[in-house]
Protein backbone atom coordinates (compact mmCIF):
# COMPACT_ATOMS: atom_id res chain seq x y z
CA UNK A 1 0.00 0.00 0.00
CA UNK A 2 3.18 2.40 0.91
CA UNK A 3 4.31 1.79 -2.89
CA UNK A 4 1.28 2.13 -4.10
CA UNK A 5 0.84 5.45 -2.71
CA UNK A 6 4.39 6.87 -3.86
CA UNK A 7 3.47 6.04 -7.17
CA UNK A 8 0.67 8.37 -6.96
CA UNK A 9 2.69 11.10 -5.59
CA UNK A 10 5.92 10.38 -7.67
CA UNK A 11 3.40 10.58 -10.73
CA UNK A 12 1.88 13.47 -10.03
CA UNK A 13 5.52 15.35 -9.32
CA UNK A 14 6.77 14.07 -12.45
CA UNK A 15 3.65 15.04 -14.73
CA UNK A 16 3.74 18.74 -13.39
CA UNK A 17 7.40 19.15 -14.23
CA UNK A 18 6.80 17.86 -17.46
CA UNK A 19 3.61 20.10 -18.17
CA UNK A 20 5.06 22.86 -16.78
CA UNK A 21 8.42 22.93 -18.21
CA UNK A 22 8.79 20.44 -20.86
CA UNK A 23 11.79 19.24 -18.87
CA UNK A 24 13.16 17.67 -15.89
CA UNK A 25 10.25 15.51 -15.12
CA UNK A 26 10.99 12.52 -16.59
CA UNK A 27 14.79 12.69 -15.22
CA UNK A 28 12.82 12.67 -11.75
CA UNK A 29 11.67 9.59 -13.02
CA UNK A 30 13.99 6.96 -12.62
CA UNK A 31 15.20 7.67 -9.45
CA UNK A 32 12.05 7.35 -8.32
CA UNK A 33 11.13 4.10 -9.38
CA UNK A 34 14.70 2.66 -8.13
CA UNK A 35 14.93 4.30 -4.87
CA UNK A 36 10.91 4.47 -4.04
CA UNK A 37 9.67 1.62 -5.99
CA UNK A 38 12.43 -0.91 -5.57
CA UNK A 39 12.79 -1.36 -9.51
CA UNK A 40 16.08 -2.31 -10.61
CA UNK A 41 18.23 0.27 -13.04
CA UNK A 42 17.14 -1.76 -16.25
CA UNK A 43 13.78 -2.11 -15.27
CA UNK A 44 13.62 1.37 -13.96
CA UNK A 45 14.97 3.05 -17.04
CA UNK A 46 12.53 0.76 -19.34
CA UNK A 47 9.24 1.73 -17.34
CA UNK A 48 10.15 5.33 -17.60
CA UNK A 49 10.36 5.16 -21.15
CA UNK A 50 6.65 4.37 -20.85
CA UNK A 51 6.14 6.49 -18.31
CA UNK A 52 6.92 9.62 -20.44
CA UNK A 53 5.49 8.18 -23.47
CA UNK A 54 1.95 8.47 -21.71
CA UNK A 55 2.89 11.60 -19.80
CA UNK A 56 4.48 13.57 -22.82
CA UNK A 57 1.67 12.66 -24.75
CA UNK A 58 -0.92 14.18 -22.38
CA UNK A 59 0.97 17.36 -22.45
CA UNK A 60 1.68 17.39 -25.88
CA UNK A 61 -2.10 17.48 -26.67
CA UNK A 62 -2.50 20.42 -23.89
CA UNK A 63 0.13 22.29 -25.80
CA UNK A 64 -1.37 21.29 -29.20
CA UNK A 65 -4.90 22.81 -28.07
CA UNK A 66 -3.11 26.31 -27.46
CA UNK A 67 -1.44 25.86 -31.18
CA UNK A 68 1.98 25.86 -29.55
CA UNK A 69 3.56 23.11 -31.01
CA UNK A 70 5.52 23.91 -34.10
CA UNK A 71 5.20 20.00 -36.14
CA UNK A 72 7.51 20.75 -38.88
CA UNK A 73 10.55 21.57 -36.89
CA UNK A 74 9.82 19.21 -33.69
CA UNK A 75 9.56 16.65 -36.34
CA UNK A 76 12.74 17.59 -37.99
CA UNK A 77 14.58 17.40 -35.05
CA UNK A 78 13.12 14.12 -34.26
CA UNK A 79 14.09 12.37 -36.84
CA UNK A 80 17.65 12.71 -36.09
CA UNK A 81 17.49 11.23 -32.95
CA UNK A 82 15.53 7.79 -34.30
CA UNK A 83 18.84 5.82 -35.01
CA UNK A 84 20.85 6.65 -31.89
CA UNK A 85 17.75 5.93 -29.46
CA UNK A 86 17.56 2.77 -31.28
CA UNK A 87 21.06 1.86 -30.46
CA UNK A 88 21.42 3.51 -27.72
CA UNK A 89 18.17 1.44 -25.97
CA UNK A 90 19.76 -2.12 -27.13
CA UNK A 91 23.33 -0.94 -25.47
CA UNK A 92 21.49 0.16 -22.14
CA UNK A 93 20.78 -4.04 -21.98
CA UNK A 94 23.99 -4.78 -21.84
CA UNK A 95 25.18 -2.33 -19.51
CA UNK A 96 26.33 -2.86 -15.38
CA UNK A 97 23.16 -1.45 -13.02
CA UNK A 98 26.16 0.61 -11.35
CA UNK A 99 27.27 2.49 -14.55
CA UNK A 100 23.61 2.80 -15.88
CA UNK A 101 23.05 4.58 -11.98
CA UNK A 102 26.38 6.93 -12.17
CA UNK A 103 25.34 8.00 -15.60
CA UNK A 104 22.05 8.96 -14.67
CA UNK A 105 23.12 11.03 -11.42
CA UNK A 106 25.33 12.91 -13.77
CA UNK A 107 23.08 13.73 -16.44
CA UNK A 108 20.98 14.84 -13.03
CA UNK A 109 23.27 16.80 -11.57
CA UNK A 110 23.86 18.78 -15.50
CA UNK A 111 20.37 19.38 -15.66
CA UNK A 112 20.03 20.42 -12.24
CA UNK A 113 23.07 23.42 -12.67
CA UNK A 114 21.47 24.07 -15.99
CA UNK A 115 18.15 25.04 -14.65
CA UNK A 116 19.63 26.61 -11.87
CA UNK A 117 22.04 29.05 -13.42
CA UNK A 118 19.76 30.47 -15.92
CA UNK A 119 17.94 33.05 -14.34
CA UNK A 120 15.19 33.25 -17.12
CA UNK A 121 13.93 29.96 -18.93
CA UNK A 122 16.94 28.46 -21.14
CA UNK A 123 18.27 32.67 -21.87
CA UNK A 124 21.08 32.84 -24.30
CA UNK A 125 18.97 31.28 -26.87
CA UNK A 126 17.21 33.58 -29.07
CA UNK A 127 14.20 33.23 -30.51
CA UNK A 128 15.41 35.20 -33.09
CA UNK A 129 18.30 32.75 -33.68
CA UNK A 130 18.62 31.53 -37.38
CA UNK A 131 18.08 28.13 -37.82
CA UNK A 132 20.83 25.64 -38.15
CA UNK A 133 19.85 22.27 -39.25
CA UNK A 134 23.43 21.08 -39.06
CA UNK A 135 23.48 21.83 -35.60
CA UNK A 136 19.67 20.72 -35.29
CA UNK A 137 21.04 17.43 -36.42
CA UNK A 138 23.76 17.02 -33.54
CA UNK A 139 21.70 18.12 -30.79
CA UNK A 140 18.98 15.59 -32.21
CA UNK A 141 21.47 12.76 -32.36
CA UNK A 142 22.96 13.48 -28.85
CA UNK A 143 19.19 13.86 -27.42
CA UNK A 144 18.33 10.64 -28.74
CA UNK A 145 21.17 8.88 -28.17
CA UNK A 146 20.54 9.93 -24.05
CA UNK A 147 17.02 9.26 -24.65
CA UNK A 148 17.36 5.34 -25.66
CA UNK A 149 20.27 5.07 -23.14
CA UNK A 150 19.07 6.36 -19.70
CA UNK A 151 15.06 6.26 -20.34
CA UNK A 152 15.03 9.91 -20.11
CA UNK A 153 13.02 12.01 -22.12
CA UNK A 154 16.01 15.11 -22.51
CA UNK A 155 13.75 18.16 -22.37
CA UNK A 156 16.06 20.30 -20.66
CA UNK A 157 18.56 19.34 -23.89
CA UNK A 158 15.61 19.62 -26.38
CA UNK A 159 13.95 23.41 -25.47
CA UNK A 160 17.08 25.31 -25.74
CA UNK A 161 18.23 23.76 -29.01
CA UNK A 162 14.57 23.95 -30.66
CA UNK A 163 15.27 27.72 -29.51
CA UNK A 164 18.94 28.11 -30.90
CA UNK A 165 19.06 25.84 -33.75
CA UNK A 166 15.63 25.99 -35.56
CA UNK A 167 13.84 29.55 -34.71
CA UNK A 168 11.21 27.99 -32.70
CA UNK A 169 10.18 30.87 -30.27
CA UNK A 170 10.22 30.11 -26.74
CA UNK A 171 6.50 30.54 -26.26
CA UNK A 172 6.17 27.39 -28.77
CA UNK A 173 9.38 25.43 -27.73
CA UNK A 174 8.21 23.57 -24.80
CA UNK A 175 5.33 22.12 -26.35
CA UNK A 176 7.48 21.24 -29.56
CA UNK A 177 9.79 19.23 -27.42
CA UNK A 178 7.02 17.16 -26.12
CA UNK A 179 7.01 16.11 -29.78
CA UNK A 180 10.68 14.96 -29.97
CA UNK A 181 10.56 13.72 -26.53
CA UNK A 182 7.84 10.93 -27.23
CA UNK A 183 9.07 9.85 -30.87
CA UNK A 184 12.46 8.84 -29.27
CA UNK A 185 11.26 7.57 -26.58
CA UNK A 186 8.98 5.17 -28.53
CA UNK A 187 11.50 3.64 -30.63
CA UNK A 188 14.32 3.38 -27.27
CA UNK A 189 10.81 1.86 -26.26
CA UNK A 190 10.89 -0.87 -29.20
CA UNK A 191 14.61 -1.74 -28.81
CA UNK A 192 14.19 -2.70 -25.68
CA UNK A 193 11.45 -4.72 -26.49
CA UNK A 194 13.61 -8.07 -26.97
CA UNK A 195 15.41 -7.95 -23.54
CA UNK A 196 13.74 -9.74 -21.05
CA UNK A 197 12.72 -7.01 -18.20
CA UNK A 198 9.92 -7.63 -15.91
CA UNK A 199 7.36 -4.71 -15.44
CA UNK A 200 5.21 -3.93 -12.13
CA UNK A 201 2.11 -2.81 -13.72
CA UNK A 202 0.54 -2.63 -10.61
CA UNK A 203 3.20 0.28 -9.63
CA UNK A 204 3.13 1.56 -12.93
CA UNK A 205 -0.02 1.94 -14.10
CA UNK A 206 -0.96 4.18 -11.26
CA UNK A 207 2.24 6.16 -11.47
CA UNK A 208 1.40 6.86 -14.98
CA UNK A 209 -2.55 7.89 -13.84
CA UNK A 210 -1.27 10.89 -11.81
CA UNK A 211 1.50 12.12 -14.04
CA UNK A 212 -1.17 12.34 -16.72
CA UNK A 213 -3.37 14.67 -14.47
CA UNK A 214 -0.43 15.82 -13.13
CA UNK A 215 0.70 17.24 -16.98
CA UNK A 216 -2.63 18.75 -17.49
CA UNK A 217 -1.95 20.61 -14.09
CA UNK A 218 1.21 21.71 -14.96
CA UNK A 219 0.54 23.13 -18.23
CA UNK A 220 -2.00 25.44 -16.19
CA UNK A 221 0.82 26.47 -13.61
CA UNK A 222 3.21 27.60 -15.93
CA UNK A 223 1.02 29.92 -17.07
CA UNK A 224 0.40 31.32 -14.00
CA UNK A 225 3.47 31.18 -12.17
CA UNK A 226 7.19 32.69 -13.37
CA UNK A 227 8.82 30.30 -15.36
CA UNK A 228 11.87 30.86 -13.34
CA UNK A 229 10.53 30.08 -10.44
CA UNK A 230 9.37 26.50 -11.65
CA UNK A 231 12.84 26.26 -13.41
CA UNK A 232 14.72 26.51 -9.07
CA UNK A 233 12.34 24.59 -7.95
CA UNK A 234 13.02 21.64 -9.80
CA UNK A 235 16.85 22.31 -10.24
CA UNK A 236 17.27 22.04 -6.70
CA UNK A 237 15.40 18.96 -6.72
CA UNK A 238 17.43 16.99 -9.44
CA UNK A 239 20.36 18.41 -7.59
CA UNK A 240 19.09 16.19 -4.74
CA UNK A 241 18.38 13.39 -6.14
CA UNK A 242 21.21 13.45 -7.83
CA UNK A 243 23.17 13.25 -4.37
CA UNK A 244 21.09 10.38 -3.33
CA UNK A 245 21.67 8.07 -5.76
CA UNK A 246 25.35 9.33 -5.47
CA UNK A 247 25.37 8.27 -1.76
CA UNK A 248 23.46 4.89 -2.99
CA UNK A 249 26.45 3.89 -5.29
CA UNK A 250 29.14 4.76 -3.01
CA UNK A 251 27.20 2.62 -0.31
Amino acid sequence: MTEFVLALLAGALVGLALGSLGAGGSILTVPALIYLLGFSPAEATTASLIIVIATSLTALLAHARTGTVRWRAGLLFAAAGLLPAAAAGLLSAHIPAAVLTLAFAVLAVLAGLRMLRQRTPFEGASASASASAPRATVAGAALGAVTGFLGVGGGFLAVPTLVAALAVPMSAAVGTSLLVIIANALVALAARAATQVGMDWALIMPFIATAVLGAWDGKRLSAKLEPAVLQRIFGTLLLAVAAVMAVGIML
